[in-house]
């Protein structure tokens, strides 16, 4: 019996969700007395699981084959299936990234597992059980989410944990994962692969989130938002209105069908306020609300509102924390 955490990566690089997730479940498994397992699955990546055994991991199940070179959802479920067996594992954490909300789907049907998804808190029982919090209507209630049977499976929001310390005295065991893809194989074809632009700073990880909406007017309106996330060293977010658009790429859209983000700061830059939108920056430690309209939904959470024009205040903030610190 014992823990087990996915390894989320991208081309063999992990995500830091990932490691925050391992923190956890590391501590899960220090109270239960239990092993913590980690599993990875790509095409080279052995790296990874000496990084896993760092971050707390006991032992790593290490699934490589060239049919793991990209992602595809039903070939990494039959890979995560094989590692939970293989682990006997009775929890089971995972990343809530695109991939792994299909993946993790397709093994809870197809093994009968209950699966909690977008958690933003787990915890476990006097009994050992796992109890999850997730957000539901679109962010206006948490539920408190038990189980009643084994395995028990959860995906994860971004910043949920912090970031635990790499070991890297710690040591462990690192075992081939065996995985029989039989005829999952030829089920999806991966055609071709582009990448979306990469910003400077990961907008799920990133402890400041600068933000524009349909008030930004234009593609050329986010060029005041990009100056005050690069001053403070933040990342660039958008509301589903400038995605819609085409003002911004997808990949940047925060909300309810976006990303969801949790940064100790979140500027949002002509923002009405939409729930779906609010849905996704709930758990923001501080929201600061810029927009002409006084009665404008954002500022119903935000901690401060300035009333205005942002090509005028957005500037002027640039120009006081670029000052302020000496960027």
């Amino acid at each position: 019996m014992s823990i087990l955490v996915y390894v989320d990566h991208v081309g063999g690089t992990a995500k830091q969700i990932s490691w925050e997730i391992m923190g956890k479940a590391r501590a899960f498994a220090d109270q239960l007395g239990k092993p913590l397992v980690a599993v990875v699955v790509g095409d080279q990546t052995g790296n990874l699981a000496s990084e896993a055994i760092c971050y707390g991991a006991d032992t790593v199940l290490l699934a490589e084959d060239r049919e793991f070179a990209q992602f595809r959802a039903g070939v990494y479920a039959v890979a995560l299936k094989s590692a939970i067996e293989r682990a006997k594992a009775e929890i089971v954490l995972l990343s809530n990234s695109f991939s792994m909300r299909d993946m993790s789907a397709l093994v809870a049907c197809e093994m009968g597992i209950g699966l909690a998804a977008d958690c933003q808190d787990l915890q476990l029982d006097a009994a050992g059980n796992l109890q999850a919090v997730r957000p539901v209507y679109s962010g206006n209630i948490l539920a408190n989410v038990t189980f009643s049977a084994k395995p028990q499976m959860a995906t994860v929001r971004n910043r949920s944990f912090p970031m635990p310390e790499r070991d890297a005295s710690r040591t462990g065991e690192t075992v081939k994962l065996d995985v029989a893809l039989g005829d999952s194989v030829g089920r999806e074809q991966v055609v071709s692969f582009e990448p979306a632009q990469q910003a400077d700073v990961a907008l799920e990880n990133a402890g400041v989130v600068v933000s524009g909406g349909r008030g930004v007017k234009g593609p050329d309106g986010f060029e005041p938002i990009r100056k005050l996330a690069k001053v403070l060293g933040g990342a660039v977010g958008a509301s589903r209105a400038a995605v819609d658009a085409g003002w911004i790429p997808y990949n940047t859209q925060v909300g309810q069908t976006g990303k969801t983000v949790r940064p100790d700061l979140y500027i949002a830059c002509g923002i009405s306020g939409a729930i779906q939108h609010l849905a996704g920056i709930g758990n923001s430690k501080i929201i600061v609300a810029i927009n002409k309209d006084k009665d404008a939904p954002i500022f119903s959470i935000a901690r401060y509102g300035i009333v205005g024009d942002l090509f005028d205040v957005v500037p002027a903030l640039t120009d006081v924390f670029r000052q302020r610190l000496q960027k």
